[in-house]
């Protein structure tokens, strides 16, 4: 299962939370080129705070989303409902498990 993605930690504004997560599920109508799925976890210790997984079918058509324009306009809505900038963990998916994640 080679894919490439990026983990995401982030904190939402106060009362944003709502919001975020609408923002974030208005993209499931894009064709975007080499998108697998996108994965957002609210923690339960900190309502607040996310991890966003996001999977693409390899390194190259991450890459040409994140440099585009249209990624770019994208976050800057998203970045707009944050206390401040992500922390980004670019890398290879090198194991996926379990009864549904080869399907």
């Amino acid at each position: 299962v080679p894919m490439y993605g990026t983990i995401a930690r982030f904190r939402v504004l106060p009362g944003k939370g709502k919001e975020m997560l609408k923002l974030m599920s208005s993209d499931d109508a894009l064709a975007i080129d080499g998108w697998v799925a996108d994965y957002i976890y609210q923690t339960d210790n900190d309502p607040d705070e996310f991890f966003l997984v996001a999977f693409f079918r390899n390194k190259s058509t991450y890459l040409a989303n994140a440099n585009s324009a249209g990624q770019h306009n994208r976050y800057m809505k998203w970045r707009a409902l944050l206390t401040d900038d992500p922390e980004w963990n670019d890398g290879m998916v090198v194991v996926a498990s379990g009864p549904q994640a080869h399907k």
